[in-house]
């Protein structure tokens, strides 16, 4: 991962010394256990643990000559603890290490990603309430549709990532499995005792059928989740980036003082961290197909799965770290302005009336097709000369003879739009 885009409390987590810190420990308590069943010397275990240390460029060192790293690991630990180093790694196999250290390396990441998910909820919590009742134009297919307000905008981005923290919940108890079982799985040279011994210790579930490998299952969905948060950052940047262009401009990325939007041109202000987060939410989902074709390995295991995971666990989980943050950022320092709103929502001419008429029509006996028909002549004069939808209206005989002038008007008042505004607040953030 680019420093560019990785904080230091996610990187941590991926660094040599973390791992073979969880090696070290996973290793120890193991012999913790060997000791409680009398296979191994309680001394020996008690040896582990004051004697056992590790360095890095010691182990890469060995591991150029062994070619494997779980044995360059122990063979340097072997170096610290002396003769009763012999006891250690007792009826294990490199995966029980591996995976058993993969499963708390992305439980750690995903505590992070949740403390991130919980920032950005506070943000788009505050804005949302901020901006409640701010009227502005809806739109579908870009088009204006009816009016929404910019509180709803950002309620809807709550529920969705508030959806995404339960999800990661999920996945985070998902992958927390440990395996100790052994060569291909059948404990055949370990009692389970030790693996339920790690896992506790470890606070990791025990995986029931291991196979030697923890199955990629679990991985695949933690990986997809993470692809799901990212195109929920992707949802969110995008309309930042709608709502920012010059011809709309009802909102936009806080400009610092001393920031420069182009080299050539003095006068852009571009939304370049809302677009940043749309490349960085295609690199997390890039993740998430191999992800999935690690789940089918041969038989009771293969390797296949290693390469991938030593790109995908550092890259994803630091990557959407920091575009969570960055999202947080974004929508905390995001700027409305009210003038544009406005005027985006009034530019219409009172199009975004439309439905309430050919409703009003409908209740007054017109046939829903001569309704659609009344409106939409009177809209389209509208859209292609200007001029009120309303007046218009008022000297159209076919609307007048259904619905009188006096009760056209109140057909057009923004409320009707807005009156249900706290119900969708309250199913959002209760209360």
């Amino acid at each position: 991962m680019i420093p560019r885009y990785a904080r230091p409390a996610m990187t941590k987590i991926w660094e040599p010394d973390n791992k073979f810190r969880i090696w070290f420990e996973i290793e120890a308590h193991a012999c913790d256990a060997q000791a409680k069943l009398g296979v191994i010397p309680a001394e020996a275990a008690k040896a582990v643990w004051q004697r056992g240390k590790w360095d890095i460029e010691r182990i890469d060192e060995i591991e150029r000559e062994t070619k494997h790293d779980v044995i360059a690991f122990l063979t340097n630990l072997a170096e610290y603890v002396g003769p009763e180093a012999r006891f250690v790694h007792q009826g294990m196999t490199s995966s029980d290490v591996l995976d058993t250290c993969l499963s708390v390396q992305l439980v750690q990441a995903a505590d992070l990603l949740l403390a991130d998910i919980d920032e950005l909820l506070a943000a788009l919590k505050r804005r949302a309430f901020e901006h409640k009742m701010t009227v502005a134009m809806g739109r579908s297919h870009g088009i204006h549709a009816e009016p929404v307000t910019m509180g709803l905008k950002f309620a809807g981005f709550y529920a969705e990532f508030a959806r995404n923290k339960e999800r990661l919940i999920a996945a985070r108890k998902d992958i927390a499995t440990c395996a100790i079982s052994g060569a291909v799985g059948t404990f055949a040279n370990i009692d389970p005792f030790v693996e339920t011994y790690v896992s506790e210790k470890m606070g990791l579930a025990i995986e029931p059928v291991s196979t030697q490998v923890i199955p990629r299952d679990r991985h695949a969905m933690y990986f997809a989740t993470l692809g799901v948060i990212a195109s929920s950052i992707e949802r969110l940047a995008t309309e930042i980036r709608h709502l920012q262009r010059t011809e709309v401009r009802e909102a936009e990325e806080f400009f610092s003082p001393g920031q420069k939007g182009s080299s050539a041109m003095p006068h852009k202000r571009n939304p370049v961290l809302t677009e940043n987060l749309t490349g960085l939410a295609r690199m997390v989902r890039s993740a998430v197909i191999p992800a999935m074709e690690n789940v089918a390995l041969w038989h009771e295991r293969d390797i296949s799965h290693s390469s991938v995971e030593r790109y995908i666990g550092p890259d994803a989980t630091i990557t959407l770290d920091f575009a969570l943050a960055r999202t947080t950022g974004v929508v905390d320092k995001l700027v409305i302005y009210k003038d544009a709103v406005d005027r985006n929502l009034n530019m219409m001419g009172g199009l975004v009336f439309s439905q309430r008429v050919l409703l009003a029509l409908t209740q007054a006996g017109v046939s829903r097709e001569d309704a659609y028909t009344y409106v939409q002549r009177n809209a389209m004069k509208v859209w292609n000369e200007g001029g009120q939808l309303l007046e218009r209206l008022k000297a159209d005989k076919d609307v007048t003879a259904k619905i009188p002038v006096k009760d056209l008007e109140p057909l057009f008042d923004m409320g009707y739009h807005t009156k249900h505004v706290d119900t969708i607040f309250k199913r959002v953030f209760g209360g």
